[in-house]
């Protein structure tokens, strides 16, 4: 991703030399995405249908959450807005109010997104009035954006790095010596080498912060399957006593996994549930993986910058990860250096990043801290634990006044974390007074008109997979 986006983006203004090795397995199970990743590949001219049957997309609408907030009890956390917000107050306030005269409808039937997903429908729509994301192949996109960068001028070397030789006078990284012997000497380095973090931590030792007290889960475990049915247009998340387990349906492949806390469930329990669980055939040998939940307390640091695993890991729960590296890289592009590296560059790149790390980080809590389960000591341990001032602040200002406040241009808007409150059970005790403005007449018109419109949009759209097999199925027929 971002020898792709320097190269498209500076050209031949700067030289880009991508060390990988084939020999050095990936994480590989980033196969669920957020909407910015839309605009990410807009802004390299990728031609949406040519990625897609790259990757074998599928288009992806939300999440759906089983057993977060109890046991048998599910919500959707969808990517669109839900109803129509006024400047002074969001939706969710009018509908409380309708909720006190007697409407009984929930909120979910206000977003398009939403009943599209559990209709499993999509297609793209006038005005980009559909929000999605990509539920796709990273290994596959990792090789579709290779052969964009080298087609834009990227050295690529085969290769692994046995040493990283430091400048002695100024503590910044001279050079690589890889095992072939080659020398690569640079002005910048990008560490993309994942939870090793061989340069940032290796070589300039950035230290990390460990967030394991507020998101507990440390393991996971991933294996692909072949695929059971048409793949719907969301992800799936669901809750079990010690975490929780993903699917995700791409075209030609379910993608499959289990996230858990290792004091709570060893690790051949948790492969047991989840190869018990799991729909279609084993494509794969399940992927063990071990973390740390944090970030690295300078992403930044003298001429080494961290992207990806290397800058800190939060779960995949609300499907961030690639995220992250697409915000770190857009921002670096921004803040390239002409000579020398400005210390105020650092300074400015190290804060963006890490709020953007911080705000994500307490949107995961949330999901973990407001729950009715107390059926196991893993959601014992949620429930009763302390939560950083920022989320808690959130939390009480929304049970109390229904008010959601977007800051400093973070990651999830109200709508994402109105929904998320609402389905883990913190319910709004008041709302807004110009909720109230309304009349019955006025309020009963709002409501339904809104809902009318969802559901004739959604009536009117293709099935999902339909959709997908025309736009960019594999086969050349699909491929219209």
């Amino acid at each position: 991703m971002a020898a792709a986006a320097i190269a498209r983006t500076m050209g031949a203004a700067i030289d880009v030399t991508l060390i990988e090795s084939d020999a050095i397995g990936t994480v590989g199970v980033g196969e669920s995405t957020i909407p910015p990743l839309v605009t990410y590949n807009r802004l390299l001219g990728i031609n949406e249908a040519d990625f897609m049957r790259a990757t074998q997309a599928t288009f992806k609408l939300g999440i759906q959450f089983d057993n977060w907030k109890c046991e048998g009890e599910g919500y959707f956390h969808s990517f669109g807005t839900t109803g129509r917000d006024h400047w002074a107050a969001g939706f969710q306030h009018f509908w409380l109010n309708g909720r006190e005269r007697g409407h009984s409808e929930p909120y979910d039937a206000y977003c398009l997104e939403l009943a599209a997903a559990h209709a499993g429908k999509f297609a793209h729509l006038p005005d980009d009035r559909m929000n999605y994301a990509y539920q796709f192949d990273s290994a596959l996109y990792a090789k579709f954006l290779r052969d964009m960068a080298e087609a834009d001028g990227t050295r690529r070397l085969e290769g692994r790095i046995a040493e990283v030789q430091l400048d002695l006078e100024k503590g910044d990284i001279h050079a690589l010596l890889l095992e072939s012997g080659e020398r690569i000497e640079g002005d910048l380095f990008l560490d993309c080498t994942g939870f090793r973090a061989l340069l940032i931590e290796g070589a300039v030792h950035a230290g990390y912060d460990d967030w394991t007290h507020y998101l507990p889960c440390d393991a996971a475990i991933a294996v692909q399957t072949r695929s059971v049915g048409p793949p719907i247009p969301y992800t799936r998340a669901i809750a079990h006593d010690a975490g929780w387990q993903w699917r995700i349906p791409l075209q030609h492949r379910g993608g499959n996994g289990i996230v858990y806390c290792s004091r709570h469930l060893d690790q051949g329990a948790a492969l047991d549930r989840l190869m018990t669980s799991i729909e279609g055939e084993p494509l794969t040998e399940p992927n063990m993986l071990r973390f740390v939940t944090g970030a690295r307390r300078r992403q930044w640091h003298r001429n080494c910058v961290a992207i990806g695993l290397s800058s800190g890991f939060m779960e995949p729960l609300e499907s961030t990860s690639i995220h992250l590296i697409q915000r770190a890289v857009l921002r670096l592009i921004r803040m390239l250096p002409l000579r020398e590296v400005s210390e105020r560059d650092v300074a400015e790149f190290n804060e963006q990043q890490f709020a953007d790390m911080l705000q994500i980080r307490d949107f995961l809590i949330l999901h973990y801290k407001a729950t009715d389960r107390r059926d196991s000591a893993f959601w014992r341990h949620c429930a009763a634990m302390d939560v950083p001032d920022t989320l808690a602040q959130r939390i009480e200002l929304f049970r109390e006044t229904g008010r959601v406040f977007r800051k400093n241009e973070e990651l999830f808007a109200e709508n994402s974390w109105v929904q998320v409150m609402m389905g883990q059970g913190v319910m709004p005790q008041a709302f807004h007074p110009i909720a109230a403005k309304l009349t019955d007449e006025e309020l009963t018109q709002l409501l339904e008109t809104l809902r009318d419109s969802v559901s004739k949009t959604v009536a009117g759209l293709p099935a999902h997979d339909a959709y997908v097999a025309r736009y960019c199925g594999t086969r050349p027929a699909e491929a219209a």
